[in-house]
């Protein structure tokens, strides 16, 4: 595995963004943009995939890095519970909605995937470096 300077290096920050931007796209072409509570609860926790990704990685510590990472794969869940909404209320058609519902799915399984790779890595963080 390369060397990760900065969380913006990670694979699956970078995909968290993606994804971000992709609803938010959802949002500004749509009626969505109006119902202003399910546009809120939909961008925050998809931004909260990325935030919290970024967050665990600056603390320095696998445990710390892990937990941040579980927070992350919960709101991406959420996020993909609320496309359904957004999908049921008709503010996307069948195809984006299963492309964005793709992507949560994907991305949950590279979150979930890392942790097991940090979970079993001799590794423990920066911070605990002499």
């Amino acid at each position: 595995m390369a060397t990760i300077k900065n969380f913006e290096d990670l694979e699956i920050w970078q995909l968290a963004r993606v994804l971000c931007k992709d609803i938010n796209a959802v949002t500004q072409k749509t009626e969505l943009r109006k119902d202003y509570k399910l546009y809120s609860q939909i961008d925050g926790s998809s931004g909260s995939v990325m935030d919290n990704i970024a967050e665990g990685f600056e603390r320095n510590g696998n445990r710390e890095f892990i937990q941040f990472l579980s927070i992350a794969k919960a709101s991406c869940g959420e996020t993909r519970s609320q496309l359904y909404r957004i999908f049921d209320r008709d503010y996307v058609t069948l195809e984006e909605f299963e492309k964005l519902k793709t992507q949560t799915l994907d991305l949950s399984k590279m979150i979930s995937g890392f942790m097991n790779y940090l979970i079993k890595s001799d590794f423990k963080g920066s911070k605990y470096k002499s």
